[in-house]
């Protein structure tokens, strides 16, 4: 059987099973039945490099802690799909909805203003480029215009708010010893109305800030969203340092920095951790899609060589998530924003809001009765 046709076989498999709303025997569950989202205060997000879901989800994973030891204490989403590919635009998906345009498939190599002309539904700025105006919104706008906190914590970053002079060529690139720090990996550099506020160095940071911020519920953002350096995100094998890179990587770093999240005060209280891929492994191996996605306004494949960025699937871990659970609906990236936006009791922003497309329901928070 070809790529292709495992591919529509997989993804159709999942549709009947969401349909049919057949339930696991060990608490595992398909589709997001609605439910009133949980009360929830901090949204923790972790986004891993370049893993298709077999890789880091199947039973010969290399990354052990995270596919065996994490996976056990919470929910698997199996049919979560990247929504691009290259790298830039999964990111750029998760907090803004907006779609790819060719500059952003090429991973952004000049950071380079977007020039555009107008939005289409939904909520699309038509164009190409990396930087987006002041007028396009993100998720950090909505947080702040509602009073809510967020940060970004960026490894080997070093200054807060880095990123290559515009219209400048992007020199993060490639990885240097002691600095694996990919500007293409901060999805925040990519709005102007974050880079051009004098608020950009509080909200964008060094990872090495996260430790004392985790210290207590009140200096811990309401949204966290956490990028390893290129090692660490398991984007390099081997590493610029002699580090062996790709999954045994992640899996070290997720063995010291996940058990902070889950020990701090406000994950216990009211918290929620997604940790996911931002694609599978390359275009050409995987640009499988699912929700509906499809051709946009700036680039007839989102996945340059198919619909989407693959399938990658996604961990989510909670007070209102069972041990050892699952899911089959189908998500995407723009359903990770939809269920943030959902849970703080936002506006869907671009792809988040098309009709039908799945958030998080009772098939995550699947402890709620």
């Amino acid at each position: 059987m070809s790529h292709l046709a495992r591919t529509v076989v997989a993804v159709v498999v999942a549709a009947l099973a969401v349909s049919a709303g057949v339930l696991g025997a060990a608490g595992g569950a398909s589709g997001a039945t609605a439910v009133s989202a949980p009360h929830v205060g901090h949204v923790f997000v972790i986004d891993i490099e370049n893993k298709g879901y077999d890789a880091t989800w199947g039973p010969g994973s290399a990354a052990p802690y995270l596919a065996t030891t994490l996976r056990s204490q919470g929910a698997l989403l199996t049919a979560y799909f990247a929504t691009a590919h290259n790298s830039q635009p999964n990111y750029v998906a998760q907090i803004s909805g907006q779609g790819p345009n060719p500059q952003m498939q090429g991973d952004c190599q000049i950071y380079s203003s977007f020039i555009g002309a107008g939005t289409v539904p939904p909520g699309q700025a038509v164009g190409d480029g990396c930087v987006f105006p002041a007028s396009v919104r993100s998720l950090p706008d909505q947080l702040t215009a509602k009073g809510l906190t967020w940060k970004g914590y960026m490894e080997d970053m070093g200054t807060p708010c880095r990123h290559p002079a515009l219209n400048t060529q992007d020199d993060t690139q490639k990885a240097k010893v002691g600095d694996q720090y990919a500007t293409r990996h901060d999805p925040f550099m990519y709005f102007a109305s974050i880079t051009g506020s004098p608020s950009c160095a509080r909200h964008v940071v060094d990872l090495n800030a996260l430790p004392r911020d985790l210290g207590t519920t009140g200096a811990t953002p309401n949204l966290s969203f956490i990028v390893p350096n290129l090692c660490d995100d398991g984007h390099d094998s081997p590493c610029v340092d002699g580090r062996p890179g790709g999954l045994v990587s992640v899996d070290a770093w997720m063995r010291v920095w996940v058990p902070k999240i889950l020990a701090s005060p406000a994950f216990k209280k009211d918290g929620v951790l997604v940790i996911t891929s931002d694609e599978s492994d390359s275009p050409s191996s995987d640009s499988s899609a699912c929700c509906g996605e499809g051709p946009g306004p700036n680039a007839a494949q989102p996945g340059i060589t198919g619909p989407g960025g693959g399938r990658v699937g996604a961990l989510v871990l909670s007070r209102w998530t069972a041990a050892g659970s699952w899911s089959t609906t189908p998500y995407n990236h723009y359903s990770l924003l939809g269920s943030i936006e959902d849970a703080f009791g936002l506006s869907r922003l671009g792809y988040a809001s098309s009709p039908g497309l799945n958030t998080f329901g009772r098939d995550v928070y699947n402890t709620i009765r």
